[in-house]
C-alpha cells in the first residue's frame, strides 16, 4: 500500500489533501486541524473535479484523524455535492473512520442519505482493507 506522501499530490487545503493513487482512484485524507466550512467545501468541489477530468468511480476517503463536519457541511454534502459527484461517475467510496464516535456519525448521516443513487460505500478502521475492498470494485 503506497503511503499518500509518496503518491502525486493533487490538491491540499485546510481541510485536507487529495492524492492519485496509481490503482486509479483518488484518496482524500482529511486533516485534524480546525478548518472553515469553505476549506470543506472546496475539498469536496476538487473531488469532484479530479473524477469528472480522470474519469474515476472510486475514492479512498481517510477520516482517521478528521473533525466531525458540522450539520450544515453533512446537509450540503449529502443533497447538493453527493447527487453531483454520482452525475460525474463517483460510484465506490471506501470510507477509514475515525475512532471519534460524534465523527463517526456526522459521516454516517452523509452515507446512508445515498438511497436511490448508484452509490456503494463501506467502512473499515483499517487502511489497508479500505484499499483492497475498492481495488475489487469497477474503476
Amino acid at each position: 500500500m503506497p503511503q499518500p506522501a509518496a503518491l502525486p499530490l493533487l490538491f491540499t487545503n485546510a481541510a485536507g489533501q487529495l492524492h492519485e493513487d496509481p490503482a486509479g482512484f483518488l484518496r482524500a485524507t482529511w486533516g485534524s486541524a480546525p478548518r472553515p466550512s469553505a476549506a470543506v467545501q472546496e475539498l469536496f468541489e476538487r473531488m469532484l473535479l479530479v473524477l469528472q477530468h480522470r474519469q474515476w468511480a472510486r475514492i479512498l476517503v481517510n477520516q482517521s484523524q478528521m473533525r466531525a463536519f458540522t450539520p450544515e457541511e453533512q446537509r450540503w454534502v449529502a443533497h447538493d455535492w453527493l447527487p453531483r459527484a454520482v452525475v460525474a461517475g463517483y460510484r465506490y467510496g471506501a470510507v477509514v473512520v475515525s475512532p471519534v464516535a460524534m465523527v463517526r456519525l456526522a459521516t454516517s448521516f452523509i452515507t446512508t442519505s445515498v438511497m436511490g443513487l448508484p452509490l456503494t460505500y463501506r467502512s473499515f478502521d483499517d487502511e489497508a482493507e479500505a484499499e483492497s475492498w475498492l481495488e475489487q470494485q469497477p474503476g
